[in-house]
C-alpha cells in the first residue's frame, strides 16, 4: 500500500467485534469501580450495566455474574500470558518457557498489565476476602492454566491427557506466580517493579528448591 493511499475500510464483521470489546472493557471497568466503592455485596448487575450506559441484557451477553466482570482484568492478562508462552523460543525447557511469558507480561510498557494500577491491586486483594471473588477468580484461572497445559504440550510433542509434564510444570510455575501476587497483593507498596521483583525470588526459589531436591536424591541413590 502506498503512503497516500487510504486504509481499507473495516468490514462490518471488525466494528461489531470492535464494538463488542469496547462494551466489554467498559462494563469490566464500571464493576470494578462499584465493587471498590460500595463492596461486592452491595453491587447488582443492573447498577454495573447503568454505569457502563448499556443493557441488562447486554451484560449478560458478556459476563455470567458481576464477580466475573470485576475480575476480567486477571482473563485479559492469563491471555496475554499464555500468547506470550506460545512465542518463547522453542529450545527453552518448559519451566523456563513459563517464567519468561511472565516476565514478558511484566515488562510489557506497551500495554501495560493491571498490576501497574494501584486499584487493581486492591481488588485483587479483596480475593482472599470474598468468596464469590474468589469462586470467580479460580474459574478464570484454572481456565488460563488448563490452555497452558495445552500450549506446553504442544511444545513438548505429547498428549496431556497421558503426560503428566505439561500438567505439573503448568502446576508448579503458575502456583509460584499465584505465591508472589498473593503476598504482593496484601503489601503497602504501590510499586509494579516491586512485584516483578517478588516473581523473580519466587521463580529462583522454585528452581533453586528443585535443584537441591535432584542433588539430595541423587546422593541418596548413590548411598
Amino acid at each position: 500500500m502506498k503512503a497516500n493511499e487510504p486504509l481499507p475500510a473495516r468490514s462490518p464483521e471488525d466494528r461489531r467485534q470492535v464494538k463488542a470489546r469496547r462494551t466489554r472493557e467498559a462494563l469490566a471497568e464500571a464493576a470494578v469501580e462499584l465493587v471498590l466503592e460500595r463492596g461486592l455485596a452491595d453491587v447488582t448487575v443492573e447498577a454495573i450495566a447503568e454505569r457502563a450506559d448499556v443493557t441488562r441484557r447486554t451484560f449478560s451477553r458478556h459476563f455470567a455474574g458481576k464477580e466475573d466482570a470485576a475480575l476480567d482484568f486477571t482473563r485479559a492478562d492469563g491471555a496475554r500470558i499464555n500468547a506470550a508462552l506460545r512465542a518463547r523460543p522453542e529450545d527453552e525447557s518448559p519451566l523456563l518457557a513459563y517464567r519468561g511469558a511472565v516476565g514478558d507480561w511484566l515488562a510489557d510498557r506497551e500495554t501495560p498489565g493491571w498490576h501497574h494500577r494501584p486499584s487493581l491491586r486492591r481488588l485483587y486483594a479483596a480475593v482472599d476476602e470474598e468468596p464469590a471473588l474468589f469462586a470467580a477468580y479460580e474459574r478464570i484461572r484454572v481456565d488460563a492454566q488448563d490452555e497452558s497445559v495445552r500450549i506446553i504440550a504442544d511444545r513438548l510433542g505429547t498428549d496431556p491427557s497421558r503426560d503428566l509434564r505439561p500438567e505439573v510444570v503448568v502446576g508448579a510455575a503458575a502456583g509460584v506466580l499465584t505465591a508472589a501476587l498473593r503476598t504482593w497483593a496484601r503489601g503497602t507498596d504501590n510499586a509494579a517493579e516491586d512485584l516483578a521483583a517478588l516473581v523473580t525470588r519466587a521463580y529462583d526459589a522454585l528452581i533453586g528448591e528443585a535443584a537441591r531436591s535432584a542433588a539430595t536424591s541423587d546422593i541418596a541413590t548413590r548411598e
